[in-house]
């Protein structure tokens, strides 16, 4: 028998609302592990307690719930009596799971107090059993293999070491969001820092298929589906927006093109997030990074929309940026080559300044509540699950 131990951090500051914030963390953790039967779970202070069940691979173990948000720290926990020897057992079963360690150390939390035993103690007896029966040598400041012991009313869980949780909070604690995802570096990392802070995403990609090829609207799936990991099911909307480019660029002046395209994106966005229930938009705009994301385009940008936009990412720089979209293993799909709207119809100067006014002034050709109203329409929606369904055996 095996136990997840998961721990908070912010979390655990919650006080009087803390049960809402686990309650979350369990159903998040039930819904990543759907496939599996998952056993009770159970709060310990500062831990949650997970049963696991035996088919379910500990390399999938680490792997899901290296993705659940609200989770500080965890690790693969085995029950052992609160017994030294059989401590003692436990310890050296794990340590042979790890044939290529040389150096080990025992790390141990008493937080049962009535134990004979302090932690010190325990490390001792146990660490010199480990390495009687291994002989690996003890490094109490750079190990190849932390053992953890955390000794607790009923039972000892043993387990080797802790590994590092997504942190944050819980998905869906804090609410809904629409995000702006465009098939770039950027609004990747921004979704996940948003969902990083309980908030529930749903996706939208603005996309100008059937004028260029479908590789934008592939990408956008694709990423889509790899952060669903982080929320268990998402829905990508995909909005047609070639042709409300082609009647912008028909009536309007060059420079003032990118801005009333984002405009038309945040009016578009503000609906659909209005259906899907959310209630902020969300952003990969980095303060000065391109022509749309001036101080001066960005405030005219948003007057048009009729939601609060969130942006995660306004004061990172593209190499920090960068390096999350890295970790968090989006980077590699980001970069793919593409043909999205962002790309269509863009003047070679486009406006880094624009005028309120004078933007307001343009937008009178349009019939802008028809317009909004056809995008919306047009909108093709596409669920994604983690993990992911099993495809339908043929007939």
């Amino acid at each position: 028998m095996r136990f997840l131990i998961g721990r908070y951090h912010e979390v655990g500051l919650k006080g009087g609302n803390r049960w809402r914030f686990v309650e979350q963390v369990k159903h998040n953790l039930r819904a990543l592990f759907a496939d599996y039967r998952l056993g009770a779970m159970r709060s310990l202070g500062s831990r949650l307690m997970v049963e696991l069940p035996d088919e379910l691979p500990d390399k999938v173990a680490v792997e899901r719930a290296a993705c659940i948000f609200g989770l500080q720290n965890f690790s693969l926990g085995y029950p052992a009596a609160l017994d030294i020897e059989a401590m003692k057992r436990e310890a050296v079963e794990r340590a042979r799971q790890w044939p290529a360690a040389r150096s080990f150390r025992i790390s141990t939390r008493r937080d049962y107090k009535q134990f004979p035993m302090n932690s010190m103690e325990i490390d001792r007896e146990v660490g010199a059993a480990v390495a009687e029966a291994l002989k690996l040598r003890v490094d109490l400041h750079n190990p190849e293999l932390d053992i953890s012991i955390e000794v607790l009313p009923d039972t000892a869980y043993v387990s080797s070491g802790k590994l590092a949780g997504a942190g944050g909070l819980p998905v869906g604690v804090t609410g809904r969001a629409m995000a702006l995802l465009s098939g770039g570096i950027d609004s990747p990392v921004a979704a996940y820092r948003m969902m990083k802070r309980g908030l529930r995403v749903t996706f939208v990609h603005f996309h100008a298929h059937p004028l260029v090829s479908p590789a934008s609207r592939e990408k956008a799936q694709e990423l889509a589906a790899h952060l669903t990991r982080y929320q268990a099911h998402s829905s990508l909307m995909l909005v047609p927006f070639g042709v409300l480019q082609r009647e912008i660029v028909a009536r309007t002046k060059r420079p003032l093109r990118v801005v009333l395209y984002r405009r038309f994106m945040m009016r578009i966005a503000s609906a659909l997030a209005r259906q899907a229930g959310a209630a902020v938009l969300v952003t990969g705009e980095s303060l000065g990074q391109v022509a749309s994301q001036t101080l001066e385009n960005m405030m005219v940008i948003e007057r048009a929309a009729t939601l609060p936009i969130l942006r995660p990412l306004i004061g990172m720089d593209k190499n920090e940026i960068i390096a999350e979209a890295r970790r968090i293993g989006t980077f590699e799909t980001s970069i793919l080559p593409d043909e999205d709207c962002c790309t269509l119809f863009v003047p070679a100067h486009p406006e880094t300044r624009a005028n309120l006014a004078e933007v307001e002034r343009t937008e009178t050709q349009f019939d802008i509540e028809k317009m909004v109203a056809e995008a919306v329409r047009a909108t093709e929606v596409v669920k994604a699950t983690f993990p992911p369904a099993p495809a339908a055996k043929a007939a």
